[in-house]
């Protein structure tokens, strides 16, 4: 029976290859309920493959895994209703509306009044002035967002998002960042790959780096950054800005031409100034 200690994720011994190729050489650890997890790592390192052991998609060649207290090998149905996967892409519909991609995944898993989870959903993701518009015309951080949000329906206790930013701009995977957080404030677990640090460092509780097939060092960002000497302090020489050259060639006395005339104080204003200051002297 799940015990409220017992973590939502836990990987032990985990092997998987591809014919000669190693992909997985015996991967450990735990996932606290409620929690962030990133599992970052280069391109080829093995996470998605580890996801899709952990999703049931995949058999492990050895080594045992549980997920929401289920064995994912003996129990994969328990496991499947516990969890959600977001893979690397956006799947949405993109010839329908936002609200009908949320509407038809509701009626698939056989949910009671389809159309109100649809307008919750587009609510929580701040989607709901898109949720009329086809998915096709969305941009890529609310297609991403409008995704995250069909894997919600059923209320999964586990999500896995598998390199939920790729391909996005910054101000798209910061849309994503803040989704990801909301479901952690929430009572999700999230599981995340990523191959990027930024985004372990913003969202992740532990970070575990994947390498090779291995797990090679896992704890907090603080945890991790106590592995490397202290920092020392140094004198460094600070090369000047174009601010710093132009606050010098102006001056950076209160007044400028642009309060004397009324109009916009500017660049060219401010040089202008500074010369007829040097032709007076």
């Amino acid at each position: 029976m799940t015990t409220i200690t017992e973590p939502a994720i836990r990987v032990q011994g985990i092997e998987k290859s591809f014919k000669d190729l190693h992909v997985l050489r015996g991967v450990d650890f735990d996932v606290a309920r409620g929690s962030i997890f990133a599992l970052l790592g280069s391109n080829g390192a093995g996470k998605t493959t580890l996801v899709r052991i952990l999703s049931t998609l995949l058999k492990a060649d050895a080594g045992t895994a549980t997920v929401g207290g289920q064995d994912v090998a003996a129990n994969p149905g328990e496991v499947r209703e516990a969890i959600s996967l977001t893979g690397q892409f956006a799947a949405v519909d993109e010839v329908l509306t936002g609200r009908e991609n949320l509407v038809l995944v509701a009626k698939l898993r056989h949910m009671k009044q389809p159309g109100k989870i649809a307008d919750d959903l587009l609510a929580r993701f701040s989607l709901t002035e898109a949720g009329g518009r086809r998915a096709g015309t969305y941009s890529g951080g609310m297609r991403r967002r409008l995704d995250i949000a069909m894997s919600l329906i059923g209320n999964p206790s586990i999500i896995f998002l598998d390199e939920p930013t790729t391909g996005l701009d910054p101000q798209a995977r910061i849309e994503v960042w803040q989704t990801v957080k909301q479901l952690a404030d929430g009572g999700t677990t999230v599981l995340l790959t990523t191959q990027y640090l930024d985004e372990a460092e913003q969202l992740a509780d532990r970070i575990a780096i994947l390498h090779r097939g291995t797990i090679i060092q896992n704890g907090t960002l603080d945890e991790l950054k106590r592995l490397l000497p202290a920092a020392k302090v140094e004198y460094v020489e600070k090369q000047p800005s174009l601010e710093d050259v132009f606050l010098a060639l102006v001056g950076e006395t209160g007044e400028t031409e642009g309060e004397e005339t009324g109009e916009p104080a500017t660049a060219g204003t401010r040089a202008d100034k500074k010369k007829k200051e040097e032709a007076a002297r």
